[in-house]
């Protein structure tokens, strides 16, 4: 029997995550974070694919090809967050929890990082915790996930 999926998805310039502004988003790397988030989910027995693009069009196709597919969806939408109505109409096809994920606190930032177009969709926003919000929004998944299914 298969384990259900948490789809994590990544968006642009996260790839670049250790090196880019750690004094923002800390010396962890990208893959540093997904590992994380893969052991937190495998050990309450389900599994996770990740996802990281810098393009647009690639994410949304990935929200597309998680619908009936995955049990739920973690986003970190990098920049995407502030003005991509794309995504958010991608996400709003999505009938499964939806968590957004960010290392910093968009909110205490720049003005123009104030405005999200996930946390309208998002059972759950997990902000400004760097690395440890990886886990915390992948129990934050399963628990909504599981309190739904039972």
């Amino acid at each position: 029997m298969s384990r259900p999926v948490i789809l994590l998805l990544s968006g642009p310039n996260l790839n670049l995550l250790g090196e880019r502004e750690p004094e923002i988003y800390g010396h962890e790397r990208l893959l540093d974070h997904v590992a994380s988030a893969r052991e937190r989910a495998q050990s309450r027995g389900f599994d996770l694919e990740h996802m990281q693009s810098n393009h647009e069009g690639a994410l949304i196709d990935a929200v597309h090809s998680a619908r009936k597919r995955v049990v739920a969806i973690v986003i970190n939408p990098g920049a995407l967050t502030h003005y991509s109505w794309s995504l958010h109409d991608a996400l709003v096809t999505y009938d499964g929890p939806i968590i957004e994920l960010h290392l910093s606190n968009p909110k205490e930032r720049e003005p123009w990082r104030h405005i999200s177009v996930v946390e309208p969709l998002a059972i759950a926003s997990i902000v400004g915790k760097g690395a440890a919000g990886y886990p915390e929004a992948i129990d934050t998944a399963i628990d909504a996930y599981q309190e739904k299914n039972g």
